[in-house]
């Protein structure tokens, strides 16, 4: 699951929502996950003062992290979906799920 080399797509709500520094550091988040990984990765997104808060989450295996990052555009507040269907992945906002 979420193999390097695979196709990623996001959604036009990620692409107009989300700071492409946080969508990369989701990416990556996601990157440095030891084998095995779940097919959905889940991001809760929320601002602290200046700063973004990056709340990651799945299921099997367990997984509750929490990240901080100063990100070069304003701090957003979203649930962040990442999906993988085997043959590409796709990140999109919950409410597009």
């Amino acid at each position: 699951m979420f193999e390097p080399n695979k196709p990623r797509y996001l959604t036009r709500g990620v692409d107009n929502t989300i700071p492409l520094d946080v969508q990369l550091c989701m990416w990556n988040i996601i990157d440095r996950l030891a084998d095995p990984r779940d097919y959905l990765q889940v991001f809760h997104l929320s601002v602290s003062g200046e700063v973004q808060v990056i709340r990651h989450t799945s299921e099997q295996p367990v997984v509750d992290k929490t990240y901080t990052m100063i990100t070069f555009a304003r701090p957003v507040t979203a649930k962040v979906y990442v999906i993988d269907s085997a043959e590409y992945c796709t990140m999109l906002l919950a409410e597009e799920y």
